[in-house]
């Protein structure tokens, strides 16, 4: 099969070329690219092995126009794809619905565990020149492009097992919901390989495409990516430093403030008005200073003019937070409050900062899907209007909580757990 395939790919690339040649136009370069696909399609070169799934080898086929459209050749089309079949494990995963929500402390105990801490301490010392080429060049802060390897891959320890292409067709043909988005990743994948940044055999990655130490989509490795070494490639797979710069590149492109952090742990006055931790209010560190908010340690604000937005990821039960502009960037890794969080804690970590000064009131667990729709139906029979019981909390649900629990007498933080769902369903 193999000679069968360089024997045809030698036609085809002769075929283009003798079409390209004057006077054949453009109709007869045209009916060359149809005769070249034609001729693979009926040596089986797009389609997979007997067993394999059908409907999966049409798509191939299918697809052929697509990539060529985006300037992918046959060769590169014939090479990944011959005798692929669909990813099994992103097929079971892609289609898994798990109610299980992790609590955030469950979430940073393994995130910010001491080993990772340790370890990316020893990363530090063992990358200080690259890393201090990179702060330098793109004036993200080393700790922040650290912790971020860390929590991806943990320091290049397990950068997925798929082969990036295979999961991302198998998604393309297979997944229920977002085709247009993961058939534009297919095409920028198969122009990573074809441009010769990674072997198509070293393509590792998720089961859903993030490739590498670092973890890029496709998009974002062709948008952000960085070739520190200048040997021509962006390889985000086997070359440490262009990982570290490529997350660096990506952070500074999306507003990362150099030298400024990520946020403070803070402690909030009694009688505090949890109306204001809505999430949306941005006052600047010294307006919040004004409201009695201090710093956990008991240090001041560095730069009091700084603007920050207050969260509190478990409601009042649990630490707070004034959240700076660079949190926010964080979040355009990977939009998830855990994981920002995550990040930012292990950074202060990795650079000799210490645990977090509050607790987690370990009882107030959040709610699945399933009792959030619960919690929003009892809301609504009670008066306090959520809108649709979907299942997702939003600002209108937070109203209808926060309205509620200062009805009953309950610190009124907009906080959707457990207990509060319990509370509910005992009639109060």
């Amino acid at each position: 099969m193999r000679r069968l395939f360089r024997q045809t790919t030698r036609v085809i690339d002769d075929m283009s070329l003798l079409f390209s040649m004057k006077p054949f136009g453009q109709f007869q370069r045209r009916s060359a690219a149809a005769i070249a696909v034609g001729l693979s399609v009926g040596l089986g070169l797009f389609a997979g092995p007997a067993q394999a799934d059908q409907g999966f080898s049409r798509f191939i086929r299918d697809f052929w126009p697509t990539a060529q459209s985006a300037g992918i050749s046959a060769q590169t089309y014939n090479a990944v794809f011959t005798e692929m079949k669909p990813d099994d494990d992103t097929l079971r995963l892609m289609n898994k619905q798990s109610e299980f929500v992790k609590p955030i402390w469950e979430y940073l105990d393994s995130a910010v565990s001491d080993t990772r801490v340790e370890k990316g301490r020893e990363m530090l010392i063992q990358y200080e020149p690259v890393l201090r080429q990179i702060e330098a060049r793109y004036g993200v802060d080393r700790e922040a492009v650290l912790a971020i390897w860390g929590m991806e891959t943990n320091y290049g320890g397990y950068m997925g097992r798929h082969n990036v292409i295979q999961a991302l067709a198998t998604l393309a043909y297979a997944a229920p919901r977002r085709k247009k988005f993961w058939r534009k990743e297919l095409v920028t994948a198969l122009g990573v390989v074809q441009a010769g940044h990674v072997r198509f055999e070293d393509m590792e990655g998720s089961w859903a495409g993030a490739m590498g130490h670092t973890q890029f989509m496709p998009s974002s490795w062709k948008a952000y990516a960085a070739d520190y070494d200048g040997d021509g490639r962006r390889d985000i797979w086997t070359s440490v430093p262009d990982a570290l710069a490529s997350t660096a590149s990506y952070l500074k492109k999306h507003g990362w403030q150099t030298g400024k952090t990520w946020g403070y742990e803070v402690k909030l006055p009694s009688g505090f008005n949890y109306h204001l931790a809505d999430g949306d209010k941005t006052l600047t560190l010294g307006e919040w200073q004004r409201y009695g908010i201090r710093r956990s340690n008991g240090k001041s604000f560095p730069r009091p003019s700084d603007k920050g937005i207050l969260v509190l990821p478990a409601g009042a039960a649990g630490p707070a937070f004034l959240m700076l502009r660079n949190f926010y960037v964080i979040k355009r890794y990977n939009n998830a409050t855990a994981y920002a969080l995550a990040v930012g804690h292990l950074a202060d970590r990795i650079i000799g900062g210490g645990p977090l000064a509050g607790d987690w009131s370990r009882e107030h667990l959040p709610l699945t899907r399933t009792e959030t729709s619960e919690l929003q139906a009892l809301l609504n029979r009670r008066g306090f209007s959520v809108g649709k019981a979907d299942g997702k909390i939003g600002p209108a649900t937070r109203r209808g909580i926060r309205a509620y629990q200062q009805s009953r007498g309950l610190v009124p933080d907009g906080y959707a757990s457990v207990v509060l769902l319990a509370h509910l369903k005992m009639g109060g």
